[in-house]
């Protein structure tokens, strides 16, 4: 009976971390219309709203590295690239599995192969995270929120500020 309570609580306590990590902190990501995606220019330091439509996302207050988005751009891949910075450590992170517009991994491959390619949308969204985009050919665009070199440099810099 003692190993049967131990279990259940155990099982329950299990699913309730289990929903915690993966519904209870994310809400939708708040856009302002129209400047929904922005990238930043090669020449200059403020990023640029870009076309995008079909904006979904997903946000947390507890952690600014649980963003995502999925959209679309009518903006080719070769405009892109002449008029935007290059992302070159671009690394999606998974997305919760009920956010099935982003696959981390798709993506992932895509940039390593090239057929995607990772633009800057805004450095230092929070201070050592940037908000990253990456673009397919057929202009199936995705966004997520990584560490960039200062946190990995120094870990526990307080990105919550």
């Amino acid at each position: 009976m003692l190993a049967a309570g131990l279990v259940l609580t155990a099982a329950i306590a299990g699913a309730g971390v289990w929903w915690t990590q993966s519904y209870a902190y994310y809400h939708d990501a708040a856009f302002t219309p129209g400047q929904e995606i922005v990238l930043t220019p090669i020449l200059g330091a403020e990023p640029e709203v870009i076309l995008a439509d079909g904006v979904t996302g997903i946000d947390s207050d507890s952690s600014p590295l649980r963003f995502r988005a999925c959209f679309h751009t009518p903006l080719s891949q070769a405009m892109l690239t002449e008029t935007y910075k290059v992302y070159e450590a671009a690394e999606p992170l998974i997305a919760p599995g009920w956010f099935d517009c982003f696959d981390a991994v798709r993506i992932g491959q895509a940039l390593e192969t090239g057929e995607a390619i990772a633009f800057l949308s805004v450095r230092d969204i929070v201070p050592g995270v940037d908000r990253v985009v990456a673009v397919f050919p057929d202009g199936a665009a995705y966004a997520w929120h990584q560490l960039n070199e200062t946190l990995k440099v120094d870990p526990t810099a307080d990105v919550m500020k």
